[in-house]
């Protein structure tokens, strides 16, 4: 699958969970602004069969390249970041270390895991498949009471966590806090957990992020309303004669908590 069409049907699925980025959207093509994508995040489990490899391996094919690694000791999540040397939007891919969780919340998830066949991963189609396995209203809570991020892939299965608007590419904004002032003037609500502005120029990035937008998920034994995806933003700076163009640990860490139910 080439990357354009691979992206475009993972915004198709995204929006589903957070239409309010159609929404933001919206308002800077009133502006007579064209937005453009920074990058995408997706989130998975650390076991066989759903890796961050055998999600990377749509991207891969259609060309990007693995870069850098990334921990995330609190959240016991590993990360890497892919770039297209064609300087398509970056992907950045981070899963879970099961074995980091309780006994039980092992158990739990190695059951979901189970429901998935062994050879998924080979469909292109994998990486935006959605939930593969069935999964009921306690096992959620019980999952989210744990692990915020582990609840959310089994809720939501294998799509785009988050896109991310390059505000470089933006002609009326010249900086990230004008255009979140102009955003919260709107309506939109912004993720507070470490500040609403992560990063500083000289580490070379700055992010912001909406809260993810409350939608209902249909469950195996009725729809709960939780926190589905957000939507990024990252103003990029140059550094040490270049355009950044890697993740800073410690606002991406924050970042994932767009999606905690506590924000």
């Amino acid at each position: 699958m080439a990357a354009d069409a691979l992206f475009q049907a993972l915004w198709d699925s995204y929006v589903k969970h957070a239409p309010h980025a159609l929404r933001v959207h919206g308002l800077l093509e009133e502006l007579g602004e064209t937005p453009v994508n920074d990058h995408i995040a997706l989130r998975t489990f650390g076991l066989p069969g759903m890796q961050i490899e055998d999600l990377a391996r749509a991207f891969v094919d259609a060309g990007y390249e693995r870069v850098a690694p990334y921990a995330f000791e609190k959240k016991q999540l590993d990360a890497w970041h892919y770039a297209d040397p064609q300087g398509g939007p970056k992907v950045f891919i981070s899963a879970l270390r099961v074995h980091s969780l309780s006994e039980g919340a092992q158990d739990v998830v190695r059951s979901l895991a189970g429901q998935v066949a062994a050879d998924a991963a080979a469909d292109p189609r994998f990486t935006n498949s959605g939930r593969p396995w069935r999964v009921d209203r306690a096992t959620y809570e019980m999952l989210r009471e744990e692990s915020e991020y582990a609840a959310w892939v089994a809720a939501f299965g294998f799509r785009a966590n988050h896109f991310t608007l390059l505000v470089n590419a933006l002609r009326g904004f010249g900086s990230l806090e004008m255009l979140n002032e102009r955003l919260v003037e709107a309506g939109f609500t912004f993720s507070e957990s470490g500040g609403r502005i992560k990063g500083t120029a000289a580490q070379g990035l700055e992010q912001s992020s909406t809260r993810a937008e409350d939608v209902e998920v249909a469950f195996d034994d009725g729809a709960l309303t939780i926190p589905g995806s957000y939507y990024e933003f990252a103003l990029r700076y140059v550094r040490d004669g270049v355009l950044f163009d890697g993740f800073i640990a410690e606002s991406a860490d924050r970042i994932f908590e767009s999606t905690d139910t506590s924000q």
